[in-house]
């Protein structure tokens, strides 16, 4: 009974999380922290800590592997299951219903009103929830130091994965300075390779094995996804460059992760039966990654040399987390509307930390709009 009320709290929260959670995979993270820890206690800072910096050492969307680590680490492969499910879903659909118009009409409603509030407001959701990340991270000058500097080479444009794994072998080092201790093998995570098959038609098998192919070795923003998808489809001619265009814009003023552009890409090359054969591919990685890596953190966790490379890796994804917080800020906070609207936001979420960070969102959107009346 206890499983059963688990996996229904767990639906509650992710399909409320994939109706409202705009602005991104760090905007989604925060709201994430907010509803698992500050508001239901499911799990500690430091534990939630540790999935993100585990979900930073492997391919495909960080929040959507987020959702699904919460949900295996509150209700096992079912909760896995429902949280990724529910997370999904929502944009998912949304993202089809905007395909079905756009495939209908040849263009987008226009929202960019609303966006234009949306983005102030969730950067203040970002950094209520990375404060007190921070805060449980930055436990030794060691760490302080690592934080630092990855700070200061993300701003250089360094790659995220080689600050993350480069932050993580530095801590390892220093450990086996300190200690003099022989280090423990490490057993990577593989990526597998899906072969051919003739089960399905011929357009759509082609759309699986792409965006398999993606979402099992891609790292990084939606932006990398662009060029992804530009050299995969776009340089094949099977969708214009508008077209992926069009996708990227539908999966960043949609809820939910900005992987779903692939649902309306999808369904332009193919109908519905493309925009699933896409989804699914795109986000099945995911679940396989997460599946395998989350049984390991804990025995990471009671190994000293490997505690040391996580804790590195948990300040790493701390610092890339402000740096993309304060690129964001640099493209949306550029007038005194959008000042408003930030320094409103970071009050009521530090104010009330158990505000749902939803209504922050729906409030700098409603709040933009009005704003851009004036």
């Amino acid at each position: 009974m206890e499983k059963t009320n688990r996996l229904q709290e767990l639906a509650h929260v992710f399909l409320k999380l994939g109706i409202t959670a705009f602005g991104g995979p760090a905007a989604h993270i925060a709201m994430m922290q907010q509803e698992v820890v500050t508001k239901r206690q499911w799990m500690t800072e430091e534990h939630f800590l540790d999935m993100i910096g585990a979900t930073n050492l492997i391919p495909g969307p960080n929040s959507t592997e987020m959702a699904i680590h919460i949900g295996q680490d509150r209700a096992g492969w079912k909760g896995l299951v429902v949280a990724g499910l529910c997370f999904i879903g929502p944009a998912a659909l949304v993202t089809l219903f905007f395909a079905w118009l756009y495939k209908q009409y040849g263009q987008l409603p226009e929202i960019k009103p609303f966006i234009y509030g949306i983005k102030p407001a969730i950067i203040s959701v970002i950094l209520a929830a990375i404060y007190p990340l921070a805060k449980k991270s930055l436990k030794t000058l060691q760490l302080w130091v690592i934080g630092i500097t990855v700070l200061i080479l993300s701003f250089f444009g360094i790659n995220e994965i080689f600050l993350l794994f480069g932050a993580g072998l530095l801590a390892i080092l220093l450990y086996l300075i300190n200690k003099r201790n022989k280090a423990h093998s490490f057993v990577p995570i593989l990526l597998f390779h899906i072969s051919d098959s003739n089960l399905i038609s011929s357009r759509n098998l082609h759309l699986f094995l792409a965006f398999l192919k993606i979402g099992a070795i891609l790292y990084g923003s939606g932006y990398v996804l662009f060029a992804f998808l530009d050299a995969e489809l776009v340089a094949k001619g099977l969708l214009s460059r508008q077209q992926l265009i069009d996708a990227i814009a539908v999966g960043q003023f949609t809820p939910g992760p900005v992987f779903s552009s692939v649902t309306f890409i999808g369904y332009q090359i193919n109908g519905f039966s493309g925009a699933v054969f896409s989804t699914v591919a795109i986000f099945l990685p995911s679940f396989v990654f997460v599946a395998l890596l989350h049984p390991l953190m804990r025995k990471m966790r009671s190994s000293s040399l490997l505690s040391s490379f996580l804790d590195a890796v948990n300040v790493a994804s701390v610092a890339i987390i402000m740096v993309v917080c304060y690129e964001m800020a640099k493209d949306s906070i550029a007038d005194w509307r959008t000042v408003i609207i930030a320094i409103g936001s970071l009050f009521f979420v530090f104010r009330f930390p158990k505000i749902n960070s939803a209504i922050i969102v729906l409030a700098g959107a409603l709040l933009g709009y009005i704003l851009k009346m004036v």
